[in-house]
């Protein structure tokens, strides 16, 4: 077994936050008492907006600006926001779709093999931090891709990036490195 032989590593999106903006002032309390799986924090100043298929949380600020959570895909999160300025529409509001960005996307990522951390810190120095009585993984980042890799002795790591295809080229960028590291099967 090595490096660069193909291995199939499933990346499992758990997480996708997009953002969009309505371009009209939106009144919070009338969409509290209208809308439906709403739950208004006066005193934040914001709104959020559950629906139920795709499964995406939504907080709505007066401005206008909406952030969704929850999506499993980018499709899935430009739907959901669809959906949810569609509500807001339906509620009697001038909403428009715009400046809709995909902002974060979380995926987790399990490798065939255990790593030894210590190892791995040592080897990749000034990308990664690891501090063991802090945080039981180590935090590798790559500025140029912006996303950051928890990396964690059992195999598992979570990653974080702009956009789908970031996090699957950190995956890849990590793996021969990763596998430098490996602890040997007994």
């Amino acid at each position: 077994m090595d490096a660069d032989s193909d291995v199939a590593l499933d990346i499992l999106i758990t997480n996708v936050v997009c953002v969009f903006r309505t371009r009209c002032h939106l009144n919070l309390r009338k969409i509290a008492l209208e809308g439906v799986n709403v739950i208004y924090k006066n005193n934040v100043g914001k709104l959020l907006m559950k629906l139920r298929k795709p499964r995406i949380t939504a907080t709505i600020w007066s401005s206008g600006k909406v952030i969704c959570t929850g999506a499993t895909s980018e499709e899935e999160a430009k739907f959901g926001a669809r959906r949810l300025a569609r509500c807001l529409q339906k509620l009697g509001f001038q909403v428009r779709f715009t400046d809709f960005k995909v902002v974060n996307v979380l995926a987790v990522c399990t490798m065939p093999f255990e790593i030894r951390l210590p190892e791995f810190a040592k080897k990749t120095r000034p990308h990664v931090s690891y501090e063991p009585e802090l945080h039981p993984a180590a935090c590798y980042r790559i500025k140029a891709l912006r996303a950051t890799i928890q990396v964690f002795s059992t195999g598992s790591i979570t990653v974080t990036g702009p956009d789908v295809k970031s996090v699957a080229t950190a995956v890849e960028q990590i793996y021969p490195l990763l596998f430098e590291s490996r602890k040997p099967i007994l």
